[in-house]
C-alpha cells in the first residue's frame, strides 16, 4: 500500500530536504509514500546539470539537487509527484520504475484526450504539437536496438514536452519524481535549455487546448501512480 500525501503548494528546498530525511530514516517496514504538490517558481539542477543550460534565470532561484538529469522548471499550475518507493520490496528495478511512472503520465493524459509519447534517449513524456490526440506511433519512439548500433540523438521534431522526470535511488529507495504541466506560465522554460536540450519546446495541457484544472489532473495522476507503482 502506498500512503498518499497532498502537500499543497510548498517551497522546493524544504520539500527536497524532507524527501532526503524520509529516505535516510526509513526502515524495512516503513510504508511507501507518494507526495503530490506544487512549487512556487524555481529552477532545479540535476547532478549532470551544466551552467550553460541556465540561459537567463533572472529572479527565479536555482536549487542544486542530487537527482538525475539536467535543469528543469517548477511553478504554479504544475502537478509534481514524488514517489518514495522501496524498490527491493516492490520487486522491480529502476528501469521498470521509470517506465511505470511514464506509463502513469500517459494514462493520465489519455483520460483528458491527449496521447503521450516516449522519445528514444530522452526520459519524460511528449505530445504531438499538430495533433495532441493522435495515436499514430512516433518514428522517434524507443525501439529495439541492433547490437553495436550507436545511440542516436533524441529527435523532438514536431513535439512538445509536457512531463519531465528525474529520480534518485539511495539504498534501493527512490525520491524526486515527475512533473506534469497543466496550466502554467511557460515563459520561464524559455530561460533554460529544458532538460539540457536547446530549442526543446515545453507545453502544458492548457496550451494544447485542454481546459483541465490542476487539481483534476493531480487526482488522476495520483490514482495512476499508486496503482502502477504498487508491488
Amino acid at each position: 500500500m502506498i500512503v498518499l500525501r497532498d502537500l499543497g503548494r510548498v517551497d522546493y528546498a524544504p520539500t527536497y530536504a524532507a524527501m532526503q530525511a524520509f529516505s535516510a530514516e526509513r526502515q524495512a517496514d516503513t510504508p511507501d509514500e507518494l507526495w503530490i504538490c506544487e512549487h512556487p517558481p524555481v529552477f532545479t539542477q540535476g547532478l549532470a546539470g551544466r551552467e550553460d543550460h541556465l540561459l537567463a534565470p533572472g529572479d527565479i532561484p536555482v536549487v542544486q539537487t542530487n537527482r538525475g538529469g539536467q535543469v528543469t522548471y517548477h511553478g504554479p499550475g504544475q502537478v509534481v509527484a514524488y514517489p518514495l518507493i522501496d524498490l527491493q520490496r516492490a520487486g522491480y528495478f529502476v528501469k521498470e520504475f521509470v517506465y511505470r511512472i511514464e506509463e502513469a503520465v500517459i494514462r493520465t493524459l489519455d483520460l483528458f484526450g491527449v496521447t503521450g509519447h516516449r522519445v528514444a534517449g530522452a526520459p519524460g513524456i511528449y505530445v504531438r504539437l499538430d495533433d495532441p490526440g493522435s495515436h499514430a506511433l512516433l518514428p522517434q519512439r524507443p525501439q529495439r536496438k541492433v547490437p553495436g548500433q550507436p545511440l542516436e540523438e533524441p529527435d523532438f521534431h514536431g513535439l512538445g514536452k509536457i512531463s519531465a522526470l528525474g529520480i534518485k535511488v539511495s539504498r534501493h529507495c527512490t525520491y524526486h519524481g515527475v512533473a506534469l504541466n497543466v496550466a502554467m506560465d511557460l515563459q520561464p522554460f524559455e530561460r533554460i535549455n529544458p532538460c539540457g536540450y536547446q530549442g526543446l519546446r515545453t507545453v502544458d495541457l492548457s496550451t494544447i487546448g485542454i481546459p483541465a484544472s490542476r487539481d483534476e489532473v493531480a487526482q488522476v495522476l495520483s490514482q495512476k501512480l499508486c496503482a502502477l507503482l504498487s508491488p
